[in-house]
């Protein structure tokens, strides 16, 4: 069973033979000044907030959110493929904060019978990077979070989560340095060694090949997304053909809005995962 929804939220319509079971809010404890808020927990899983160090000349304070789930548990990325509902994060209530910028940790593919998603399994951290209207003062971190977690059901779920960042405090926390070590690096098409192309214009969905440098048989996840948030393309699949020292996927111009012309330009994104590393590459479909 699967939750089907775009990234622009709204409401979630139910998609299979079980039910989801009611949207569960959880409310976190007061804000306090420490390296993380108290874990917020229901059944299958459980959110916080967690403070970083920081350099002493630092324009933003390092911060995260973190969601662990029980085991066979899963939750999603940005884009959560074939179905899904993306995490969607509001820190509209904070106390002396500018902006807050989410960064995604590279995710991986699950594939069932259903199709295949975009995620996380047992453990993710979202880092953060929060900048202050003043950096001489303390900062409250206010987080309402709505995401899903799945197994062979899906459970929507609301959590609410406080937390003080001090730009002299936050711990020298490894989770957080590996989480943002995995948040994929945006690099020049070129250097990626990073092509797409149409294969056949004159379809109604023409197929696009990339192609990007890899050695062979190295283990290579690759995902697409559009201009915005409206688009829904599969996710890519490898296919043969592919110079050397480079892997070939292909996948359909599926899954447009509607009224934009598969075979007009537009800019995709492409994230690609190996064991490591991540990079993302943003290129022109022409």
């Amino acid at each position: 069973m699967r939750i089907k929804s775009s990234r622009l939220g709204g409401t979630l319509a139910v998609y299979g033979t079980m039910a989801v079971y009611g949207i569960v809010t959880l409310l976190g404890a007061p804000a306090r000044a420490a390296d993380a808020s108290p874990w917020v927990e229901d059944l299958n899983s459980a959110v916080r907030l967690i403070a970083g160090a920081n350099k002493s000349d630092a324009a933003s304070l390092r911060a995260g959110v973190e969601i662990k789930m029980q085991p066979g548990w899963h939750t999603y990325w940005r884009y959560p493929g074939d179905s899904g509902v993306p995490p969607r994060f509001s820190f509209s209530n904070s106390d002396n904060v500018a902006t807050v910028k989410e960064l995604y940790p590279a995710p991986h593919a699950f594939t069932d019978e259903a199709g295949t998603t975009i995620g996380y399994k047992n453990n993710v951290i979202f880092p953060l990077r929060v900048v202050p209207r003043d950096m001489s003062k303390p900062v409250t971190l206010r987080l309402k979070l709505d995401y899903a977690v799945c197994e062979k059901l899906c459970m929507p779920v609301e959590a609410s989560a406080k937390l003080t960042l001090d730009r002299n405090g936050g711990a020298d926390n490894a989770a957080l340095v590996a989480a943002e070590a995995r948040v994929p690096q945006l690099v020049p098409a070129a250097e990626a060694g990073l092509t797409a192309r149409r294969a056949n214009d004159d379809k109604r969905k023409p197929l696009v090949f990339v192609d990007f440098t890899a050695p062979p048989g190295q283990p290579v996840e690759l995902f697409v997304e559009g201009p915005t948030a409206e688009w829904a393309l599969p996710i890519p699949k490898p296919a043969p053909g592919a110079p050397a020292g480079h892997q070939q996927f292909s996948f359909e111009l599926d899954g447009l809005p509607p009224g934009v012309n598969p075979k007009g330009s537009f800019e995709l994104t492409f994230t690609i995962v190996r064991d490591g590393s991540a990079t993302e590459v943003k290129t022109h479909l022409d």
